[in-house]
């Protein structure tokens, strides 16, 4: 039996522990793969590429891949790298997100732009993506497919986000195509590799992959909404960052269509950089209006979804978890 001591979501109770203690020496093992793979023979390189792996995360796209697993033989060779090349192409995003954004914090921790410059941030980007393909190449040509339509949903929901909607295109509609292409793409692959390399039946991968899609969308609705409603920077994000960016999330639509008198203050503060006085305020506003209730239905529709897809799957440990995920993903705190 695994001596590794679950954390985070293999944490919590109505996890199986015979199921979380196997999955947390995997991602032990994952930890490990992921920094030896970045390692240069150039000292900044290395320490550039290390920089978001040593800074933590919760290691969710690769948790999914060996979870998925769980519905086959959890113990396929493969399956270590696989979950190591999603969490390496999710990492390779955050580079290039964070220069774009011109984010300060990433995790907690300065953020490779912050800390080398823009231009070392993408290259490193760029290393850490060839050094996913590196691994992925090892995984055969369907892999190889699975992986490149997924960086190519990744990169067209950047493109969408930064180019906003079309004319005649709904906002809201345009914002969840953004989350769909730009987060729930890759989550959905990592069920789909999880299953491809545990040598899951067809059937069961499908299912998995779309109670994924819709865990994807779910795990970034909250991720907005953690934005808002919360009070520390415990998620590594400092509260109101969306806000203080101009950036609309999906609370800030829901304020933004309503036409009552007493929300126009709030409706002027919403899709505009703000100071940080302006940020505070609007964070006050936001909080208590009925936008927030809105946002969190959607949040529950999506989980909802997951758990409908997942509900047809055979009773067990595996399953259970999954059902876990989604109370947790709707209910985490950062």
């Amino acid at each position: 039996m695994s001596g590794a001591v679950p954390s985070g979501f293999l944490a919590l109770p109505r996890v199986d522990p015979t199921l979380a203690r196997e999955v947390q020496e995997n991602l032990d093992r994952v930890e490990a793969l992921l920094r030896s793979t970045v390692e240069s023979s150039n000292p900044m390189l290395t320490e550039a590429a290390s920089h978001l792996i040593t800074a933590g995360g919760k290691r969710f796209r690769a948790m999914l891949v060996l979870l998925a697993a769980q519905f086959g033989d959890t113990g396929a060779p493969d399956l270590i790298p696989a979950a190591s090349v999603v969490e390496l192409t999710h990492m390779a995003t955050l580079y290039h997100d964070d220069v774009m954004d011109e984010a300060e914090l990433r995790r907690g921790s300065p953020s490779a732009n912050q800390r080398w410059g823009n231009s070392v941030a993408i290259l490193t980007g760029d290393y850490v993506f060839a050094k996913a393909s590196e691994l992925l190449a090892d995984l055969g040509p369907d892999a190889v497919r699975l992986q490149a339509a997924t960086f190519a949903r990744l990169v067209q929901g950047q493109i969408l986000e930064t180019s906003g909607p079309a004319r005649g295109v709904d906002p809201l509609e345009h914002y969840l195509q953004v989350i769909s292409d730009k987060t729930a793409s890759l989550i959905a692959s990592s069920a789909q590799f999880g299953g491809m390399f545990g040598k899951v039946d067809p059937q069961t991968v499908a299912t998995l992959t779309r109670a994924c899609d819709a865990l994807g969308m779910a795990f970034q609705i909250s991720d907005d909404l953690l934005d808002v409603a919360s009070e520390t920077s415990d998620s590594g994000k400092t509260p109101g960052t969306d806000l203080r960016e101009g950036v609309l999330t999906l609370p800030m639509f829901h304020a933004l269509r309503s036409t009552e008198p007493e929300d126009e203050r709030l409706r002027s503060l919403l899709g505009r950089p703000l100071d940080e006085e302006e940020a505070e305020e609007a964070l006050v506003l936001l909080r208590k209006h009925s936008a927030m209730a809105e946002a969190e239905a959607t949040l529950d529709g999506w989980a909802d979804r997951a758990r409908a897809e997942l509900a047809t799957l055979p009773h067990g440990a595996a399953r259970g978890a999954f059902e876990t995920l989604c109370d947790y993903v709707v209910r985490r705190s950062g």
